[in-house]
């Protein structure tokens, strides 16, 4: 193709996206309409898992609900079912496993039929420095965190590639795009989880398989337990967040098609700055809003749960 009629198109597409973006911003687009789709949620026993499957279920939607504990997933059933969930079906698995993903991934296909949003939100934090951290929970961190999204996306993205309609949502982190101090396991199954993501967004839009949509999730510290003790030294400007807030916001996205999700709001404005700041620079604006010494009051989920 002609270099300059190639690069004109270029420009104009950019000038035409960028303004798309803003125009989208101001005015969010419609909604799509979620009833009737099969949506996946790992980790679903608690914390943001539970809340999106009573949000999903309040749309209609069927769940497929799975985690490592069955109480957690009673309880989550009990309550998608009393916000009017036309079906729920859950089931016990360890999406460390990759045999085990993939046996529960058969029996879902036989039992509910093929998944059309798969949401990867399970995850565990060791939240140790990283000489401290036992090589067996390193291990776990990045079984749990990232290499689980590899196995159910092997499990469930082939049909969605055939039908040419489905939504892979990764629910990653703030870690997923900046390193943290005592947080070295875990950022690294972040960072993972987001380039993984992006991966396969860019493979869907190579395959023309415009119709199967990616969103990645970056929240900062959410108040759901696993992050138990950890506080914010400006709560004003980037505060601990609200769990029903972030579900919310990943159901919008997610009914609109974004791409990527940064909550709360500011982080766009961090991450653009990271982007090309020197790093001591940098770094003395993550040690402003007390992010180097983030980790310090850290006491993590009980033991029990």
């Amino acid at each position: 193709m002609n270099f300059f009629l190639e690069t004109l198109r270029v420009i104009v597409l950019f000038v035409y996206y960028l303004l798309e973006s803003l125009v989208f911003l101001i005015l969010p687009g419609r909604k799509k309409n979620v009833s009737g789709e099969i949506v996946l949620i790992t980790g679903a026993g608690s914390g943001i898992g539970r809340l999106l499957a009573v949000k999903f279920a309040s749309l209609g939607a069927t769940l497929v609900l799975w985690d490592i504990n069955q109480e957690g997933l009673n309880c989550t059933v009990s309550l998608a079912r009393g916000s009017g969930a036309g079906r729920v079906q859950s089931y016990i698995c360890d999406c460390s496993k990759r045999q085990d993903v993939y046996r529960v991934a058969d029996q879902v296909k036989k039992e509910v039929g093929d998944v059309s949003i798969l949401i990867n939100n399970a995850g565990i934090v060791t939240g140790k420095r990283f000489l401290d951290s036992p090589d067996s929970l390193v291990e776990k961190t990045m079984h749990v965190n990232t290499m689980a999204h590899f196995w159910t996306y092997k499990a469930f993205l082939p049909a969605m590639i055939a039908a040419n309609h489905g939504h892979l949502v990764s629910i990653a982190s703030s870690a997923g795009v900046c390193g943290v101090n005592q947080l070295s396991d875990y950022c690294a199954s972040k960072f993972a989880a987001v380039g993984f993501a992006e991966s396969i967004d860019m493979e869907m839009r190579s395959l023309r398989r415009t119709g199967v949509k990616t969103t990645i999730v970056c929240p900062y510290v959410i108040n759901t337990g696993m992050f138990d003790g950890v506080k914010s030294k400006w709560p004003r400007v980037l505060p601990v967040l609200d769990p029903e807030y972030v579900a919310e916001r990943i159901i919008s996205a997610v009914r609109q098609n974004q791409e990527i999700v940064m909550i709360p709001r500011i982080l766009y404005v961090l991450y653009f700055f990271k982007s090309f700041l020197p790093v001591k620079a940098a770094v003395l604006i993550m040690d402003y809003f007390g992010i180097l010494d983030l980790m310090n009051t850290f006491k993590g989920r009980p033991k029990k749960e």
